[in-house]
């Protein structure tokens, strides 16, 4: 089993003391400091260059994000933010976190954050993307649910329903509830990668299995789990334009 590095930065003893003891359950989890302050962790990362950074966000001297901007991409380690505010999911989203954990969490959600970071470490590096869609659509989505902050892959989105004031994302078989608008989501989805095809559904082109014929030169769209969406006649001409493109 290969060892994970970590450093541990929260300015509540407690808290501290939790992480570690959390951390000695996992065996392969070797932690390397254990630091009180920004000032401290920020110093912890530059000497022992850790695999993981567990990161308070209010700290004396240098909050979270401070010791973020001042490691140098290179030598930045993958970082679980520990926080009692959620606030700063969209800041840690902006910081490329791989998770965000709301106190209190329990064992097993600390758990499932430890192993998406293993994960993470352990896989192989991906190729940068073309630096003309750099910045132009995230990959992933903060989505808060039972007071936890999760990111959702855009990847793993099947397709995306309206619900009133939310937006709801289907991803295999769990749903997350988003707050946004069906507008609001289309405009962050590469639209290469997602088509409306009704004013409360969008999909994943990816996950469409089949195009049947309907009523009136309209469509149902069948996903790859089977799941049945009309495309209304409204967004018919778009859905007709992506066929002729996949053909």
């Amino acid at each position: 089993m290969i060892p994970v590095s970590v450093v541990v930065a929260d300015d509540e003893p407690l808290g501290r003391q939790r992480i570690v003891r959390l951390l000695a359950q996992e065996p392969d989890a070797h932690v390397v400091a254990v630091c009180a302050d920004g000032a401290t962790a920020l110093a912890a990362v530059r000497r022992h260059n850790p695999d993981l950074l567990f990161l308070d966000v209010q700290m004396p001297s240098l909050d979270g994000f401070s010791v973020i901007r001042q490691t140098s991409a290179g030598g930045r380690p993958a970082v679980i933010f520990v926080t009692a505010h959620d606030q700063y999911a969209l800041q840690a989203f902006d910081a490329d976190a791989l998770d965000y954990l709301l106190k209190p969490f329990d064992e097993e959600r600390f758990h499932r954050a430890y192993v998406r970071a293993r994960e993470r470490l352990h896989r192989p590096a991906e190729p940068e993307p073309a630096a003309a869609d750099e910045g132009m659509h995230p990959d992933r989505l903060a989505v808060k649910r039972e007071g936890t902050v999760y990111f959702v892959k855009i990847a793993d989105v099947d397709w995306v329903e309206a619900a009133s004031n939310y937006v709801r994302l289907h991803t295999g078989r769990e749903t997350h509830l988003l707050r946004e608008s069906m507008t609001g989501i289309g405009a962050r989805l590469d639209p290469r990668r997602f088509l409306r095809i009704h004013r409360t559904a969008i999909v994943n082109v990816d996950r469409i299995r089949e195009l049947q014929p309907w009523f009136s030169g309209e469509y149902i769209v069948i996903l790859q789990d089977g799941t049945k969406l009309k495309v209304s006649r409204g967004y018919r001409d778009v859905v007709t334009r992506w066929l002729g493109k996949a053909c």
